[in-house]
Order: C-alpha cells, then sequence, then structure tokens
C-alpha cells in the first residue's frame, strides 16, 4: 500500500475529524498506486493517521474513509457502513418512506450519496473512488433494501473536478420517473429525472413541519371571536365563531393565516402550511415545470381551493408588491389630507401582504468570491419580504449557502431589517435535519440556515 506523507506545516484539520487531504498539505507519496486506490495516510515522523483513497487528478487528493487499518472498500465495507446508516435513518426518521439513506462524508462515505423514495433509490457518486467501486455499491444496496430500482444522478460539474464525466440513467431495475413519497403526513411526488439534485430536498422536512405554529391564530385579525351558542342539533352548547356582526363563520380556515411561499420548487412549505390551517397560499416559482409539480402536490393532498400559483421572478415580484404597498398608502394618506394624487392607474393585484413570507431559495454563493453578491441577495430578498409581513406576523427564511456562515447570515439579515426600518424577534433558529448528520470539525457540513421572526414595524 502506498504512503501519502503530510506535510510538517499543515494545519492538523485532520486530527479535528476532516476527512478531506488537499494537495498543499502533502509533502510525497511514497509507492505505487492507481487512481482511486486506498492508501496510508502518515505524519512527517511516520505515524499513521488514517486510511483513505487517492486521486492525484483533484485537489482533494485524499478522502479519508477510515482510521483503523483498511485495505480495500470492499462488499463487507459497504455492507457494515450502509447498514449503519440504515440503523441512524431509522432510528432518528419516522413517519414517512423517504429520507436521506447516505449522505457522504458525515456518513463516513466521502464522495457518496444515496436518497431513498419509497422503493426507489437515488444514487450520486462525486468522486473517482466511489466511482471505481459503483458496481459493488449497488450490488449492496440493492441487498440491503431490495429497491424497486436504483437511479444515478451524478449529473453535476463537481465531479469534472474528479477527472469524470457527468452521468445519469437507471442503474438496477425498474426506474419509474415520477414516485410517490410521504413526508409529515403529506403526498409528494418526486421527479427523480428531471427534478434538482437527486429529484427532492430532504434537508428540509423538520424545518417544513415546524411553521405549522405559524399557521392559526389569525382569526381576531379580522373581527372574528369565539362565542358559546346552542347547538340546534343536541340543544347542548358549543363555540362557534362569529364576525363582527354576530354572524357565525363556516369557512372552515377562519383563523388560518395568508402565506406567501417564494422559490417554492415542488411546494412543500406550501402544503405544509395548508396541512397547518393556513387560509390562503401563494406558491411561487420562477420554473414552470417546478410550479406544474407544485400543483400536483397542492391537489394530492385536497388543498386546491386554498393556494393560487405564481410563476415569475421572486425579486421582481416582490419589489413590485412593496411598491403597491407604497402606493396603496401614498394614495390613502392622500385621501386622509386632501391631497391630490393619480388614481388613473390600477393597482391590480400589487400592493398585497401576508401573514407569514416564507424564502427558501436556492444557493446564491457557489464559492467565497461569490459571498459579497450572495449577501446582496439575500439582503433584497429578505428586506422586501419583510415589508410584505402584516404587523406582528412572521419571516420564514432560510440560505443553503455554506459559503455564508450563520453569523453572516443573520448580520445580513439584521441589515435589511435596519433598512426596512422593522424589528424581528428570533423565535427559531435551525439547521438541515436527521438525516443530514454533520461531522464536528468539518464546517462545509453546516450549510442549511433556517430561521423564523417574528416582524414588527419601528
Amino acid at each position: 500500500m502506498a504512503s501519502v506523507i503530510l506535510d510538517r506545516k499543515r494545519k492538523k484539520r485532520l486530527e479535528q475529524g476532516h476527512p478531506w487531504i488537499y494537495a498543499n498539505e502533502i509533502e510525497s507519496v511514497q509507492g505505487e498506486f492507481e487512481p482511486g486506490d486506498i492508501v496510508a495516510v502518515t505524519t512527517h515522523t511516520g505515524q499513521t493517521l488514517a486510511y483513505g483513497y487517492i486521486n492525484p487528478n483533484s485537489q482533494i487528493r485524499v478522502r479519508v474513509v477510515s482510521y483503523s487499518p483498511l485495505e480495500e472498500m470492499d462488499r463487507a465495507f459497504f455492507a457494515e457502513r450502509i447498514g449503519r446508516c440504515l440503523q441512524h435513518r431509522e432510528r432518528f426518521v419516522s413517519d414517512t418512506n423517504a429520507y436521506r439513506l447516505v449522505y457522504g462524508e458525515a456518513d463516513f462515505l466521502p464522495g457518496l450519496v444515496v436518497d431513498r423514495f419509497d422503493d426507489v433509490l437515488v444514487v450520486q457518486v462525486l468522486s473517482l473512488g466511489m466511482e471505481r467501486r459503483k458496481d459493488v455499491i449497488v450490488d449492496v444496496l440493492a441487498e440491503l433494501l431490495r429497491p424497486r430500482g436504483i437511479y444515478e444522478r451524478s449529473d453535476v460539474p463537481v465531479r469534472e473536478l474528479e477527472g469524470l464525466e457527468q452521468r445519469k440513467g437507471p442503474l438496477y431495475g425498474d426506474c419509474p420517473r415520477y414516485v410517490d413519497i410521504v413526508e409529515n403526513g403529506l403526498r409528494i411526488e418526486v421527479d427523480i429525472e428531471q427534478g434538482q439534485k437527486t429529484g427532492y430536498f430532504f434537508d428540509q422536512r423538520e424545518n417544513r413541519a415546524s411553521i405549522g405554529k405559524l399557521m392559526t391564530g389569525w382569526g381576531h385579525r379580522s373581527g372574528i371571536r369565539l362565542e358559546e351558542r346552542e347547538d340546534e342539533a343536541d340543544g347542548g352548547k358549543r363555540l362557534v365563531p362569529v364576525n363582527a356582526n354576530g354572524k357565525p363563520v363556516t369557512f372552515p380556515y377562519w383563523d388560518g393565516a395568508t402565506v406567501l411561499e417564494c422559490f417554492s420548487h415542488t411546494g412543500s412549505f406550501t402544503i405544509n402550511a395548508c396541512r397547518a390551517g393556513a387560509k390562503k397560499v401563494t406558491c411561487l416559482d420562477i420554473s414552470e415545470h417546478a410550479i406544474e409539480t407544485a400543483k400536483r402536490n397542492v391537489e394530492r393532498n385536497g388543498f386546491a381551493e386554498r393556494v393560487e400559483f405564481v410563476v415569475a421572478d421572486a425579486f421582481d415580484y416582490l419589489r413590485e408588491q412593496v411598491k403597491g404597498v407604497e402606493e396603496r398608502r401614498t394614495r390613502a394618506a392622500a385621501g386622509q389630507t386632501g391631497g391630490k394624487v393619480d388614481t388613473s392607474k390600477p393597482l391590480g393585484a400589487v400592493g398585497r401582504t401576508w401573514d407569514v413570507v416564507i424564502l427558501d431559495p436556492p444557493a446564491f454563493a457557489k464559492n467565497k468570491g461569490a459571498v459579497e453578491g450572495a449577501c446582496r441577495g439575500y439582503k433584497d430578498i429578505n428586506l422586501h419580504a419583510m415589508k410584505l409581513v402584516n404587523e406582528g406576523g412572521f419571516l420564514v427564511t432560510a440560505s443553503c449557502s455554506y459559503h455564508v456562515r450563520p453569523d453572516l447570515f443573520l448580520e445580513t439579515i439584521q441589515a435589511a431589517a435596519t433598512d426596512a426600518r422593522k424589528v424581528l424577534r428570533l423565535i427559531e433558529f435551525r439547521g438541515a435535519g436527521y438525516d443530514h448528520p454533520r461531522l464536528l470539525g468539518v464546517d462545509e457540513g453546516d450549510y442549511l440556515k433556517f430561521a423564523i421572526f417574528e416582524v414588527r414595524s419601528r
């Protein structure tokens, strides 16, 4: 076995649990090897620290897979590691038939992602070391989980950094394009062939459920109150919602929130909002394909009457609504003071506000150089979004850009609040779900920021 000798001046990231060894951390390589082979990793004094697979064509020269002696990642190796992954999900992820089964480095299988969608698995192979062993991985997955099919979604540019071509297509069994899954008690359609990444984003599962507390308790704003009245059916007493005129309210979601979900993708936050009792949800995405999928998900869960769909750029849509709000205020002020204002131009559908606004955008920063621009983007959408939240309502906002660290994300939101003349009260701050564990010492795993803020004016 070849040995990788680490530079004596390197930072001790490996000892802190980081599984990547970069080219500039290596002093030399002793012995013969083929790209993808297992090598020993030693200090300059000869102490063996770990074992990993090597790729001389990648800046991530070695990816560590074991801290005890390992000669090869064979069938037994993958059966043991993937078996452990399954045990973790069965312990922590419940009431669903879909989850991230293998999460790369955090599951001690660097360069490998496996998502489970009911009886179909989607595999993403991101490194040369895993590509060389793909057939073994597929065999082990087929034996352990007995899936209907295994589909590959290795159509990602990062493979090219490993000297690999992008690939997608069936690897085993029958792989239907559309698969139905259940999450948080909701039925969701997943497009494993054309959907983003592997077809669905599992990392927000628990976060999507957490918005349930925001969806009710709004009826009083419309003057609706609960009043005890006689039940004509049995002559007893029961609480009945009545409006300001004392008339019973028959709409079942009278106490629900009005919600705007931007960057909706497949509408997962929308259907979670409806399930929790939202009165009306506006579901927005720039992709017609995403909105069509969202429509089907809304319909299959019986929420069609409470959801409207918008195909638009979220940045433009938020700005237009804010301009509409400001124009309505200008007209209202002019009416009160007797001033003149041009009302010849109808406002139409602009100038709306919501009880809850949800922002779940794609990553704005793909690298360190993009952080400044990403923060401008996050500030822009959050500033306009919080202006559209009704007084005392909630802003739900997220970032999946790893390079925008949590402190910087919160600073950016605070800067937006300052400019918007809003005071934000942080209710909850979360990361990714149970099927996305994180290794301490590996900051790359701490990528998702999810926050719920109460919004008030100042």
